[in-house]
């Protein structure tokens, strides 16, 4: 892939995203590579982001927060909200002037103000393709994927029984829509932009498919903020990570369970708290050490597997650094990423309910002995390297101006 811009001058590109990590970290890895690229690049998010976007030289706008009504004092709705922050931040955005608009899948904001400046949006999700075929497991069930006739069958009838949810919150974006002087758009799912929409995850982890011309899949888009060095456990045995979720699982049942069942095996474990407190007395073993936060980038190239629960920021940095995975999920997301995991060949899962010291111990004894979930992984994290998904996205956006602009100077001419 090309490291030069595919366009004849600079451009001024703004992202969006609504602040958390999991959504923050492909979009500042998409922005570094889109300024390292010659763009004029700015990031609409969070204010907790701040220091660490204009470190990297990039414009920072400070994304509205809507906790409660300022005329009632109750919740907003998500859709209000959403309302307010485009009328609240399209100025900042028309003074900008970008070329093109990159919003993250869940912030409607930026996406929505491109629209109304009248310049290209792209949509970033940040993890595998949310809509699923007629005859295929609804996206977060977790579930494999049918494999005959009669599976097909059976969920192309299941999903027939969810229509009518997804078109309460399809009329209820067409509503907000209304209120901005915006046309209906495309469903399903008319979040995602028919321009381009980027999947910023591993092909190998989607379903096979048909996939829409407006869909590209680019591979993963990591980033992470600046951390000092964290020292590894002393010895030569395997090293296993346990990197928790930083929201989910609050009791870290998984942790506790992961350090107490490997205390006792022939592996070095490094496990991070990520900063969250701890109420409980945890077990560490004499080769293992508990952190309170890592730097994955730093730790997972040196890790042969690594236990999470499934977030898909963690799930895509392990396979890019060539290391098996055990997931142990929590809500839904997490349930469809153990899923693509397991079916990549990648790693295995095990159910939150089923969580405990033995059947951690035993899902690493069996990463470690078979040696085809490595190595499956390290097929992975080749392949990563040779395919940067930074770079993949901002060809992907440059050559989508390049079609616009030939497009209006066609109809010019």
């Amino acid at each position: 892939m090309s490291t030069t811009p595919a366009t004849d001058r600079p451009l001024r590109i703004a992202l969006g995203s609504f602040g958390e990590a999991g959504h923050t970290f492909p979009v500042m890895a998409l922005a570094t590579c889109l300024k390292a690229r010659g763009h004029e690049v700015m990031v609409h998010t969070w204010h907790r982001w701040q220091p660490e976007i204009e470190a990297l030289g990039l414009q920072f706008a400070k994304a509205p927060q809507y906790d409660l009504d300022p005329e009632t004092g109750t919740y907003l709705e998500p859709y209000e909200a959403v309302r307010r922050a485009v009328l609240d931040s399209e100025e900042e955005f028309r003074a900008f002037a970008p070329d093109v608009v990159i919003a993250d899948v869940l912030t409607n904001t930026p996406a929505l103000i491109a629209e109304r400046i009248g310049v290209p949006s792209v949509t970033l999700v940040p993890h595998v393709y949310p809509i699923s075929d007629p005859g295929m497991t609804p996206y977060s069930a977790g579930m494999r994927n049918p494999r005959t006739p009669l599976g097909h069958a059976f969920w192309r009838k299941f999903n027939l029984l969810m229509e009518p949810g997804y078109r309460q919150g399809e009329q209820e974006y067409e509503d907000l829509r209304q209120q901005l002087d915006l046309p209906p758009a495309p469903g399903p799912m008319p979040t995602l932009s028919r321009e381009l929409t980027l999947i910023a995850t591993f092909p190998q982890l989607e379903y096979p498919r048909a996939w829409p011309d407006w869909v590209k899949v680019t591979g993963p888009l990591l980033w992470e903020p600046p951390h000092g060095h964290t020292e590894m456990p002393q010895g030569d045995d395997p090293l296993v990570l346990v990197a928790p979720s930083t929201s989910k699982d609050p009791a870290q049942r998984m942790l506790r369970a992961a350090m107490r069942g490997l205390a006792g095996e022939r592996v070095r474990v490094l496990g991070t708290t990520n900063r969250r407190q701890v109420y409980q007395p945890l077990l560490v073993g004499r080769q293992s050490r508990l952190v309170p936060w890592v730097r994955y980038g730093q730790v997972m190239p040196q890790a042969d597997v690594v236990i999470c629960n499934g977030g898909h920021g963690t799930v895509v940095r392990a396979l890019a650094s060539g290391c098996a995975v055990l997931v142990v999920p929590d809500d839904g997301d997490q349930r469809e990423n153990a899923m693509r995991v397991y079916y990549s060949g990648a790693g295995l899962r095990i159910p939150k309910r089923w969580a405990s010291a033995a059947s951690l111990r035993l899902a690493v004894r069996r990463l470690l002995a078979d040696g085809r979930y490595v190595a499956r992984a390290r097929e992975l994290a080749a392949w990563h390297d040779a395919n940067p998904g930074d770079v993949a996205a901002a060809e992907q956006v440059e050559a989508l101006v390049a079609r616009r602009r030939a497009a209006a100077a066609a109809v010019a001419g």
